[in-house]
């Protein structure tokens, strides 16, 4: 039995019906369930739009170069995501062709794309293979696609640039150990991170994809931070068994919590969609030094409502001159100023966590409890 207490996204209870059958009918639903498509290539377009997938080394002024070659290729974005990660960059985005407003289904022309945009993620000095296919849209969920996208150009793994980087930030990073939990043939995996929306999403996707089954598990969340406990087991029945694979796991979770992290200034853009808007929008940012660690692209009804998180090329706060600047060009009512992330808090000393039984009662009295599940 799951047990799962929500909120909505503004942190209220959940009282329109509506919302409330909907979710029901979903969770009842085994149309719901979509396999993992990890592997997956495909030149056969919706007939909405294309979607594209790209991976590679991330840089500063990478999403404005790829947005000119596609708005020079007359593609209009109608919807996209993209996330930075240790120096690596992935995206999906969804196109239309700008004359007819319709799926890209030209063999010639989606090569071309993808020779142009594969120039892009390769740049001048590429150590690792940049990657762009054209996928079926629709077959597996965007934000998963993403983890998988990461978790095969191997994104968990350390590199010394990004680790510079994080010096001073050390402390805010997430913690996660993976123990043995000897008397019931489980590894025991704990995660203590700053709470945010998706957060045990983004956990799930990765254990899943990494090919291990969460038997028992709770999730307790506090005013800024979130407390998440699993029991697992491979697909094979067995716990982790050796210490490679045990480090590999928590890299991967570091990853998956970091992943969707709100780093930097939050910029909110919202007007009149019109083709290369985009494109636009975001050589004004290279043009003023700014580094777009992470985006959401969206239009509905002709409007254009995107979400933009930013810091300057160093990777630090931006100076409020320039974001003044960025926004005079662009429209001060257009462009409009959301939030500075705040700091995660710290992660704890040590790394001695109770386990799920010893803390089931205690955690049943915390004020917010958000989940229980267990299966004899």
């Amino acid at each position: 039995m799951d047990v799962f207490n929500v909120i909505d996204q503004n942190g209220k209870k959940i009282r329109d019906r509506d919302i409330i059958n909907y979710i029901q009918m979903r969770l009842e639903s085994n149309a719901s369930f979509v396999p993992s498509m990890r592997d997956s290539v495909g030149v056969m377009p919706s007939e909405e739009h294309t979607s594209i997938e790209l991976s590679g080394t991330d840089r500063p002024g990478l999403l404005s170069e790829m947005c000119a070659v596609l708005a020079d290729l007359h593609c209009n974005v109608v919807n996209a995501e993209i996330w930075t990660h240790n120096a690596r960059a992935a995206a999906v985005v969804h196109v239309t062709d700008d004359s007819t407003g319709c799926a890209i289904k030209d063999l010639n022309r989606l090569t071309t794309i993808k020779e142009l945009l594969c120039n892009v993620l390769r740049g001048n000095s590429e150590l690792k293979a940049a990657k762009m296919t054209l996928a079926t849209p629709g077959v597996t969920n965007r934000d998963r696609r993403l983890h998988q996208l990461m978790f095969a150009d191997r994104d968990y793994e350390k590199v010394e640039r990004a680790e510079l980087q994080r010096i001073e930030d050390k402390g805010s990073r997430p913690h996660v150990t993976a123990l043995d939990c000897s008397q019931k043939d489980y590894t025991v995996v704990t995660m203590r991170s700053k709470d945010r929306p998706k957060l045990l999403f983004d956990i799930i996707c990765t254990l899943t994809d990494m090919q291990y089954v969460v038997f028992h598990g709770m999730v307790n969340t506090g005013r800024m931070e979130a407390y998440q406990e699993f029991y697992i087991r491979h697909v094979d029945g067995l716990p982790i068994s050796s210490e490679a694979e045990r480090e590999r796991v928590v890299q991967c979770l570091e990853a998956a919590i970091e992943r969707r992290a709100s780093e930097g200034l939050e910029l909110q853009l919202c007007t009149d969609d019109r083709v290369g808007l985009l494109s636009d929008i975001t050589r004004i940012f290279r043009e003023n030094s700014l580094c777009i660690k992470r985006a959401e692209i969206s239009t509905k009804g002709g409007k254009a409502i995107d979400t933009f998180y930013v810091t300057d090329v160093t990777g630090n706060t931006v100076d409020p001159k320039i974001i003044d600047s960025v926004r005079r060009q662009i429209g001060q009512t257009i462009l409009q100023v959301r939030r500075n992330s705040s700091p995660p808090p710290k992660a704890p000393q040590g790394t001695t966590m109770g386990y799920l039984f010893g803390n089931l009662f205690k955690a049943r009295s915390f004020q917010n409890f958000k989940l229980i599940r267990s299966y004899s």
